[in-house]
């Protein structure tokens, strides 16, 4: 069976999208043994994907604390999926029509979301469109009926956001020196600022292409900016109202920037182009994936990486490594397209997203010294976005927002290399939240498929074990 051939008939399409809160359900598919589609290196954990979900449109994913539901963001709402069962990915419901009863709603162009404890935060439009910008927040303690409990509508585009369960930051794309937004959305307004000319004025002189907020990540007290070429800042958000800066972690100089004589190619080639920032849960490893091309064919430009700082000390980050991106036929833009997205650093683990490059999982337990231990690609129907730990694997969102027509947008599930070699016999129950039940019993039947997905994907560990030393 060919590649194309494959996406078009394994997965079962999202449910339509309703006028509100949808209750359609799909069944995720698992991928057949024997297909075509083989990992770019041989590890022990077994590289190719476990499961697949078909959608509409598939953008950022983020996963519940206890890895066991991932919210995907569609372009028109939310995905909810169950991964109870791994090799068999569940829709569990769609949210859609977000501020649709506001004058210009709805929301359109919805790629990126975040979830605290048992809320989720869902914001946009990523880029300019017709409809409402602003966020919403739903309890999404019953998955199965997320519940609206928060909203606010704010002046600005929404490339991406983060959130502390009360406060959602935002990229403020549009306002005046691309500035961070903090909002109370328990009150719903807009309480905090912060953009590059707070540090230094001359950074108002610096072409806004160059200095965009692409992206921000929360964590404790601290928020971390991703400027695009200005470079990836640290501020202190201990008083979301007041946010200060703490420090400026790479980046080039304000006076550089202004002296730039063709910000459109400056600003798709390295240096610079920091796309994406997080850190690892001790706040002490910090990532930053870089997003470029070669965007005149002249072997001038990308792709880009991803690099890992030490910022223990934050008076003086220093640079450990450089995960490297997967090789390309065609670094232009439409083109072969390896170049980093979206990662998640967790459990001395790195899980990353190259869209055409696939996924990737590095041991990054030196940090200094990352050790790929898995990967999988397929660069003609398969585009991914995001890469995120679950509970028994990882997820991935793959888009055709990028790789264009040939892919399937969908969730794929993976086996998480950090999970191979001692696989989980038995599950805690749980409540149809997917949280763990107080009593120990199973709530709507999610503690009996846990424990079944978990012999399930045991049993499919040590087939692939046995097929690899064979």
């Amino acid at each position: 069976m060919n590649r194309r051939a494959f996406l078009r008939t394994v997965g079962v399409t999202g449910a339509a999208v309703g006028a509100s809160l949808g209750s359609q359900t799909g069944t995720g598919h698992p991928l057949p043994e024997g297909n075509d589609r083989t990992p770019i290196s041989e590890t022990p954990s077994g590289d190719d994907p476990i499961g697949f979900l078909a959608l509409s449109a598939a953008y950022e994913t983020v996963t519940s604390p206890d890895g066991h539901t991932a919210y995907v963001a569609t372009g028109d709402g939310v995905a909810v999926v169950d991964l109870v069962t791994p090799t068999r990915p569940r829709l569990l419901t769609r949210i859609s029509d977000l501020l649709g009863d506001t004058e210009p709603g709805p929301i359109n162009r919805i790629q990126d979301l975040a979830v605290s404890g048992s809320r989720l935060l869902v914001a946009g439009p990523a880029h300019p469109a017709d409809g409402a910008h602003g966020l919403v927040v739903f309890d999404v303690s019953d998955r199965q009926a997320p519940t609206q409990v928060g909203a606010a509508q704010v002046e600005t585009t929404i490339h991406n956001c983060d959130f502390d369960g009360r406060h959602a930051y935002l990229t403020g794309g549009g306002r005046d020196g691309n500035p961070l937004l903090v909002v109370d959305t328990r009150t719903g307004r807009e309480v905090g600022t912060w953009r590059l000319t707070d540090a230094d004025e001359r950074w108002a002189d610096v072409p806004a292409t160059l200095r965009p907020l692409h992206d921000v990540w929360v964590q404790g007290d601290r928020a971390y900016l991703a400027y695009w070429d200005a470079g990836t800042w640290v501020l202190d958000v201990s008083d979301p109202t007041a946010p200060e800066r703490l420090a400026r972690v790479r980046g080039r100089s304000p006076d550089e920037l202004t002296a730039v004589e063709d910000p459109g190619t400056e600003r798709s080639e390295p240096p610079g182009n920091d796309h994406f920032v997080t850190v690892d849960e001790t706040a002490g490893l910090l990532g930053v994936g870089a997003e470029s091309w070669d965007l005149d064919g002249d072997d001038s430009g990308g792709p880009s990486g991803l690099a890992l700082y030490d910022i223990d000390d934050l008076s003086a980050p220093t640079h450990l490594a450089t995960i490297e991106p997967p090789p390309t036929t065609d670094p232009t833009p439409g083109g072969v397209l390896t170049t980093a997205h979206n990662f998640e650093l967790v459990d001395g683990r790195c899980y990353s997203a190259w869209y055409n490059g696939g996924v990737r999982v590095h041991d990054i337990s030196d940090p200094s010294e990352p050790r790929e231990i898995a990967a999988w690609r397929d660069g003609d129907d398969t585009a991914f976005w995001t890469a995120q730990r679950a509970s028994d694997c990882f997820v991935a969102t793959s888009t055709n927002a990028v790789g264009g027509a040939d892919v399937q947008p969908g969730l794929y599930t993976f086996p998480d290399p950090a999970s191979v070699e001692t696989p989980t016999a038995t599950a805690t129950p749980t409540d149809g939240s997917g949280e763990r039940s107080a009593s120990g019993a199973a709530g709507d039947g999610f503690g009996v498929l846990g424990t079944l997905s978990a012999l399930g994907l045991s049993a499919w560990y040590a087939r692939r074990r046995d097929d690899r030393s064979r």
